[in-house]
């Protein structure tokens, strides 16, 4: 969820075989989404090569019943540096690290406005900074990926924001506010994507097994919007960029902003 007021683009977690890297689908590419860039803005990750493989061995999330959030979600934070750093090397890109904070529990206020409701982790684009409070469904007791996926996430807003994608993203919810939802949504499902790219970098080292891929799937799927909810596309659609940026392997296959209006 994007808090427009706040600058704040939030990430609300819900609590086979090896996965191979298939040809990505292409039906979600076959209209345009005329409008949204303009002329002089072009995807910056259009051109944007692999994430190279690498290396990232996943660390306990517990010790002896001792939960180790803190020192797991820092472990993946310092591989997605590694890899988004190398790849915008070789984009000749600018690339600055984003801050990182860790909450014991939630706060009155964060980043200068008050803490999201119902929030896990998330992303402040006013002060670039991965926001983790150490506890919550999210994250307390799991041995799932979903810990990472949703910190891979909250870093792909950070490079929407390196890119310049949020700044021309909020400039046309400027101008058509009456679209402010499903734009909200291409650049969650972005997020979604790009997280993907980097499990699929990271995946040979992670010692998972095609049951825990399913798992993740099921997980992310289970925290897409309802009826009640639409801020980050449904389950199926959030599984299907998740799984688009695991098989290429690129973030220049995460133009959701060309994707059809089902979305």
């Amino acid at each position: 969820m994007l808090v427009r007021s706040s600058l704040l683009a939030l990430c609300l977690a819900a609590v086979p075989a090896l996965p191979a890297r298939a040809a990505p689908h292409t039906e979600l590419y076959s209209a345009s989404f005329a409008g949204l860039y303009s002329a002089s803005f072009a995807d910056p990750f259009a051109r944007s090569g692999k994430l190279a493989e690498a290396v990232c061995p996943e660390p306990a999330i517990t010790h002896g019943g001792i939960p180790r959030t803190r020192e797991y979600l820092s472990v993946v934070v310092k591989c997605l540096h590694k890899s988004w750093k190398a790849r915008f090397a070789a984009d000749r890109k600018r690339f600055r690290e984003p801050r990182v904070r860790f909450y014991d529990e939630p706060e009155r206020r964060v980043c200068g406005v008050p803490w999201p409701e119902s929030a896990a982790a998330f992303y402040c684009t006013n002060h670039r900074a991965l926001v983790f409070p150490l506890t919550g469904e999210w994250i307390e007791n799991r041995t799932d990926l979903y810990p990472l996926k949703v910190a891979a996430h909250e870093y792909g807003h950070h490079l929407q924001s390196l890119t310049g994608i949020r700044r021309h993203y909020e400039a046309r919810v400027k101008a058509s506010p009456g679209r402010q939802a499903e734009l909200g949504r291409r650049y969650e499902l972005q997020a979604d994507c790009l997280s993907g790219v980097f499990l699929g970098a990271v995946w040979e080292s992670l010692d998972r097994t095609g049951e825990d891929w399913t798992a993740l799937l099921d997980a992310t799927r289970a925290s897409g919007d309802d009826e009640h909810r639409r801020s980050h596309g449904t389950g199926v659609t959030r599984v299907r960029w998740l799984k688009r940026g695991y098989q290429a392997l690129s973030p220049a296959a995460c133009d959701t902003w060309s994707a059809p209006r089902a979305t």
